[in-house]
């Protein structure tokens, strides 16, 4: 008997020593990873998630954050995710055309975004929460897109025409849109992990590659690049994503506390996007080991012409019906 009551004793000695009275309940832990730098609009917006995340659950939860594809890269990410080994990503959105959900290769379509304004009509309406709800079949539940930009071209030589384009090998994401944006101009297109995208780029294994400016800074692209070109001719974009096992099974009130603050950390990442886009494109620059040049009318003209056709070429891909939802949506909102 005596054996029974010390042990109850030590039992609530210790309990009191981890924080008293009842058992101190453990945090549950969200595992966020993605593959760019800390400092690129997408780190700094996980950062503020992280953040965000512990105050509003007041340390019911508690956000790890791994930047720059220190544990998963591209083609490993969303495998984790659905396995659970990690609860929280922020892909691109070409990512998801190799999982099977085709429809969101729409995003990588050359020229289908003509402003900002016409992105969000996707992205924030009908259509953006109906691709979303395509990944739950997956085990993924997507909870918002975030920003990166509009993606520029560079490369060792000028890139002024499509002609400059022929031959080259250009470093594209897993995504078959890129693909035949990259043959439409002539060039060979390499499929490449983010995170090998540098040193690829360093070697000469490709000649070249596309980005937005933020991406290219940070990843320190221009240092092995002599020429970029301001194209805007496509868009980088990614879903904020959970296991949905995972998303399912958390508590109500914690599950609408993470909602929020995902909610004010993507605020947060569309007012950064632009602004470290136009602030990298400006660095780049003023490194003087880059030369940038922005396309004249005439040259952007051309360029429509050469990767226009892939929107019909990969109608039977994405869907006809999608793409025309989507350029009428755009065309209503420029």
């Amino acid at each position: 008997m005596w054996i029974k009551a010390a042990l109850s004793a030590l039992a609530l000695v210790a309990a009191i020593g981890a924080g008293g009275g009842a058992r101190a309940e453990a945090p549950i832990v969200i595992k966020f990873s993605h593959v760019v730098a800390p400092d690129a609009p997408k780190g700094l917006a996980a950062e503020r998630f992280r953040v965000l995340a512990e105050q509003l659950t007041r340390g019911r939860v508690r956000v790890e954050v791994y930047p720059n594809s220190q544990l998963y890269k591209d083609k490993e990410e969303l495998e984790a995710l659905q396995l659970g080994a990690v609860q929280m990503l922020a892909p691109s959105l070409a990512k998801f055309g190799p999982l099977g959900v085709k429809e969101f290769e729409a995003f990588d379509l050359p020229y289908i975004f003509p402003t900002k304004a016409a992105l969000y009509a996707v992205t924030e309406g009908q259509i953006g929460r109906g691709l979303l709800r395509k990944l739950e079949p997956k085990g993924i539940t997507g909870l918002a897109y975030w920003d990166n930009g509009f993606k520029v071209m560079s490369a060792n030589r000028p890139l002024h025409d499509p002609a400059d384009f022929r031959g080259l090998r250009m470093r594209i994401q897993g995504s078959k849109v890129l693909d035949a944006q990259m043959r439409a101009l002539g060039a060979v297109p390499q499929v490449l992990a983010f995170s090998e995208a540098y040193p690829a780029l360093q070697s000469g294994v490709v000649d070249g590659t596309e980005n937005p400016p933020s991406n290219m800074l940070t990843q320190r692209m221009n240092e092995v690049q002599k020429h970029l070109t301001v194209s805007n001719h496509g868009y980088l974009g990614y879903a904020v994503i959970v296991n949905k096992k995972f998303w399912d099974g958390l508590p109500r009130d914690v599950r609408s506390q993470l909602e929020q603050a995902l909610r004010q950390a993507t605020a947060f990442e569309k007012t950064i996007a632009q602004r470290d886009n136009d602030r990298a494109l400006e660095a780049i620059r003023k490194t003087g080991k880059t030369v940038v040049y922005t396309l004249t009318e005439p040259q952007q003209a051309a360029w429509r012409r050469a990767l226009l056709p892939v929107q019909k070429q990969m109608e039977a891909r994405i869907g006809e019906d999608l793409i025309k939802e989507i350029n009428r949506t755009t065309a209503q909102n420029r």
